[in-house]
């Protein structure tokens, strides 16, 4: 793992692990030419693709559709200075295999609110990065101390 500003780099297994240890993220896409931010609530799949569930009228389910989109989620705890984010790179696609789509109904991601004309969107993970900060780690002057320096 590297320093890097103050933040540790993870790998891609570690960031997968942490992933799903939440169920809110925040998809971005582009809209009409824009960058867009929306929270979301997901889960992962088999494969460790996101997936979410939105209307079929949404902006990102009509933005998305092999479109690369980024999905990002954190943890962190002000008070004691710590915390971690993990960013998931790759395409958004909209899930229309009928016996797929049943099984996610399932097994899938839940809205928060009714969605008649819900669609799965499902994002395959060909990017993801994570770092984590622990101020913890760090001396007064901002450099790694010795004992995190020498640890693997």
């Amino acid at each position: 793992m590297h320093h890097h500003d103050g933040f540790r780099e993870l790998d891609r297994q570690e960031c997968l692990r942490l992933l799903g240890q939440v169920s809110i993220g925040r998809i971005v896409y582009t809209d009409q030419a824009l960058p867009a931010v929306l929270p979301v609530n997901f889960s992962l799949d088999h494969d460790f693709c996101v997936v979410l569930c939105t209307s079929a009228a949404s902006r990102v389910a009509r933005a998305v559709g092999q479109a690369v989109v980024a999905f990002e989620v954190d943890r962190f705890d002000e008070a004691a200075g710590t915390g971690w984010s993990v960013v998931v790179m790759g395409p958004a696609i909209l899930v229309t295999d009928p016996g797929e789509r049943e099984r996610l109904l399932r097994t899938g991601p839940r809205s928060w609110v009714p969605v008649p004309d819900g669609v799965f969107i499902r994002i395959r993970p060909e990017l993801v990065t994570g770092r984590v900060v622990d101020r913890n780690e760090f001396r007064s002057d901002g450099r790694v101390s010795h004992e995190q320096q020498s640890a693997p």
